[in-house]
């Protein structure tokens, strides 16, 4: 994994609390030599899906052997599973609830119906619940899993400790349907809200790639959009483009497109073909 390796961290803790700092502290405390990288950790309360899909827009960034954490876990302290997963990407650790479903392939996550369910591993992917507490930081907090199981698991693994030593395998984990728009019989993607950023743009579940036509009409809360943006500063108003993960958005430049529109997470959005244009009038 090379001299420093990496472990990037995902969380719904905010920053106004010392609970990053704590596992930052944990994990250089076993391995001085790790670089903690962190994704996100504004993560809404307990949302898995925003969770996931934030490690899924930035895992593919990191170097191959990364260690990437993710803590949005409303069921620390019940029966639900810890996890450590390893993929050809690296490894992903975190709580068995759908938000390391950002781990896996969409093929392995398509037969999942919402709220969740769970998913067979594809032969690529090796998991393990963390059950060997040798690997955990002591004493262990019924309600601070982030720090004494999961961050402590990360920089083991940091330093070598292979996955079959940190607990029992597992063939399925909890897993969230693919981001992905729903086709429908007459060329429309029916999808939905999936994350909103910073700058109020409104990041949804339909790909540029399953997109009907170059040439469509976007409708959310009652609005229709009609046509693409390049990019942000190219427009005028609301306007859909393609953002830099390859998602559709909705963006108000210099303004804020979620508070425009007053739509938030889980709200529906339709893309449609545009009507080709009619043909010139004839002379008379």
């Amino acid at each position: 994994m090379g001299a420093r390796p990496v472990i990037t961290l995902t969380t719904d803790f905010g920053l106004a609390d010392p609970c990053v700092a704590a596992m930052k502290g944990v994990v250089l405390s076993l391995n001085p030599d790790a670089v903690t990288i962190d994704v996100s950790h504004e993560v809404r309360p307990h949302s898995i899906e925003q969770g996931a899909f934030l490690l899924a827009c930035s895992w593919p960034h990191f170097p191959a052997g990364s260690i990437h954490v993710a803590v949005v876990d409303p069921g620390v302290g019940t029966a639900r599973r810890a996890l450590a997963l390893q993929t050809a990407a690296g490894f992903f650790v975190g709580p068995d609830n759908g938000v390391l479903s950002a781990a896996l392939p969409d093929d392995a996550r398509a037969a999942v119906s919402l709220p969740s369910g769970t998913a067979a591993l594809p032969e690529d992917v090796r998991a393990v619940a963390l059950t060997n507490e040798r690997y955990f930081r002591h004493p262990v907090s019924v309600t601070f899993h982030g720090r004494d199981v999961f961050a402590p698991v990360a920089a083991h693994i940091s330093l070598g400790v292979p996955l079959e030593e940190l607990g029992e395998p597992v063939e399925s984990v909890v897993a969230l349907p693919p981001f992905r728009a729903a086709s429908q019989p007459d060329g429309s993607l029916v999808g939905r809200v999936v994350h909103i950023d910073r700058f109020g743009n409104v990041v949804t579940d339909i790909r540029q790639e399953d997109l009907p036509a170059a040439n469509v009409e976007v409708e959310i809360a009652g609005r229709t959009v009609a046509g693409l943006a390049r990019t942000y500063g190219d427009a005028k108003g609301l306007v859909a483009l393609i953002g830099s993960a390859g998602y559709l958005e909705l963006s108000l430049p210099n303004g804020n497109a979620a508070s425009a529109l007053n739509v938030d997470i889980g709200a529906a959005v339709g893309v449609i073909p545009a009507a080709p244009p009619g043909p010139a009038p004839g002379p008379r």
